[in-house]
């Protein structure tokens, strides 16, 4: 284990910080924002590694199947953000599911050991619901988490899709996943604190295949959500204002359509733009795969 530590580019030591604990406030701000910097341009070298990963999850969804995230400590818990964010964004309740080392307790109390324990993965995953269909991510910056090698390698023998997000090059992780993501994002500003940079990268590349393969299953028109669940009156005035925008009707022609199409804005913008009922709104949105643009018949590009 120790040796493994010190060759971890995650455990070593950033020379640029070797001294934070001395330098002004405004300068220790800068460090750590000089670091973040280089943030996006680590994800920008595995774009093409995530469209890969994203047509698995659409693979998955389009057979009737999820995606499930996999993680240990903040790895896990940036799986369980994104996770429980697409049934309010994208109205979709089953599409994404998280399972984190340690369990629920584990999401606001550590549990650090939990991810040692390889055993406890193949039960998580079982008590998911996991099939043959579903993909499953693993998130862990070594790219060595127990837990997590534990839970793809289940997947695999059971025929799921695989993905591996991690932030080392050549991590062990990729030995079980179909498609292996290597965010490397370096030393970290404060040795090993991986709910920094290598966190920071972890989340932007879930935002990054949850939402893209929301927008592929027609969950968004143009770029507006038009699948959110309206929850509060923000909500309701932010649904109401996408409808004008979207047909340019006026406001309570665009509130009285929100009501009648069930709350769904994307039935609603349907509605105006066509003269629709609700009902052939529906037929006509599930004809062209949920995608609006494809339904009123408007160009892909």
């Amino acid at each position: 284990m120790k040796e493994e530590l010190e060759h971890l580019i995650t455990e070593s030591i950033n020379e640029k910080s070797k001294y934070i604990d001395r330098v002004p406030i405004i300068e220790k701000l800068r460090i750590i924002n000089e670091e973040d910097k280089k943030i996006a341009c680590a994800v920008e070298k595995e774009i093409s590694k995530i469209e890969k990963a994203i047509l698995l999850t659409l693979s998955s969804l389009r057979k009737g199947g999820k995606v499930l995230y996999v993680g240990a400590g903040t790895s896990g818990r940036l799986g369980v953000v994104d996770a429980s964010e697409i049934y309010p964004t994208f109205g979709e309740s089953e599409a994404f599911k998280a399972i984190m080392a340690g369990g629920e307790r584990a999401f606001l109390t550590p549990v650090e050991d939990a991810e040692d324990k390889e055993e406890s993965a193949a039960e998580e995953l079982k008590r998911a619901g996991i099939t043959a269909v579903d993909t499953v991510i693993g998130i862990t910056a070594s790219g060595r988490t127990p837990f997590v090698l534990s839970a793809l390698r289940t997947a695999r023998d059971i025929g799921a899709s695989t993905v591996a997000i991690s932030n080392v090059p050549d991590p062990k992780v990729a030995s079980f996943a179909d498609v292996s993501i290597e965010v490397v994002t370096g030393p970290e500003v404060l040795t090993g604190s991986t709910r920094m940079k290598a966190g920071t990268a972890q989340k932007m590349v879930l935002n990054m295949i949850s939402t893209v393969t929301m927008i592929e299953m027609g969950k968004v028109y143009r770029n507006f959500m038009t699948d959110l669940v309206v929850t509060n009156r923000k909500l309701v005035e932010r649904a109401i204002k996408m409808i004008q925008i979207a047909t340019g009707i006026g406001y309570e022609k665009a509130k009285k359509l929100f009501e009648d199409s069930g709350k769904v804005p994307r039935i609603a913008i349907y509605m105006a733009l066509t003269g629709a009922d609700r009902e052939k709104a529906k037929a006509e949105l599930e004809k062209a795969d949920g995608k609006l643009y494809k339904a009123l018949g408007e160009n892909e590009s």
